[in-house]
């Protein structure tokens, strides 16, 4: 059986919710990696299950409590980021406070506010058009050269970047629709792991974003150079 890096990520993160639950019923507390597991996957299996970002923030948020994790654990595990596939396509989830925590003013999965979650300034825009027959929902923090394959824009302009908008937000493209959007070059080490698989390895190496260009032609990416021409020729 083939599977993507995406769907290797997420087997891998059930099982090691699986471990966490197993735990739990046996009376263990549990450690960081076992709760971090234990509260993304549920926002995981909401989302299968068809419910909306909100609902499965709210969910993950009352998986685990105080008394279910090791001392410590609580003040270290404060937010748990994780992508899930809702009905209308990927989201990233922000689960804030998700051990036993109170509401308070917050609604569930609503941002935070503070610098991480500003509108940020755009470096490059682009006009985007969704062809496909359903709504595209893009997050903040994924590659946006490796979103949709039915989107169609300027993917070699779109390399190493990101959409420019806040932490855990996303924009949401409607069947047939053009808009515009901003990118900014994505920080950090530079590396993208996962997403559409193709990269997988750090942004910036000899030959990547050549190589990533020709994955997308060959699996039929819109707005890749080889299928701009296609389309030109017919």
């Amino acid at each position: 059986m083939r599977l993507t890096p995406t769907e290797r990520d997420r087997l891998l993160l059930f099982s090691a919710a699986e471990l966490a639950r197993a735990r739990r019923a046996r009376g263990l507390r549990l450690n960081v990696p076992e709760a971090t597991a234990l509260i993304a996957d549920t926002v995981c299996e909401v989302a299968r299950d068809g419910g909306r970002l909100a609902e499965a923030v709210e969910a993950a948020r009352s998986v685990l409590g105080p008394g279910d994790v090791l001392p410590g654990v609580a003040d270290i595990v404060t937010e748990v980021h994780v992508e899930a596939v809702f009905d209308d396509g990927s989201r990233l989830a922000v689960v804030s406070d998700p051990i036993g925590g109170g509401l308070g003013e917050r609604a569930p999965g609503a941002l935070l506010p503070g610098p991480e979650h500003a509108e940020p300034e755009a470096a490059v825009r682009l006009t985007v058009t969704n062809t496909a027959a359903v709504p595209v929902s893009v997050t903040s923090h994924f590659h946006f050269f490796e979103a949709n394959p039915r989107l169609d824009f300027d993917r070699a302009a779109a390399y190493g970047m990101r959409l420019a908008v806040p932490a855990g937000s996303s924009v949401r493209f409607g069947p047939g629709e053009s808009a515009e959007v901003g990118l900014l070059p994505i920080g950090g080490a530079r590396v993208a792991i996962g997403f559409a698989g193709l990269v997988d390895g750090p942004l910036d190496a000899p030959g990547a974003r050549e190589e990533a260009l020709r994955r997308a032609a060959a699996c039929g990416y819109l707005g890749v150079p080889e299928t701009r021409d296609q389309e030109t020729e017919r």
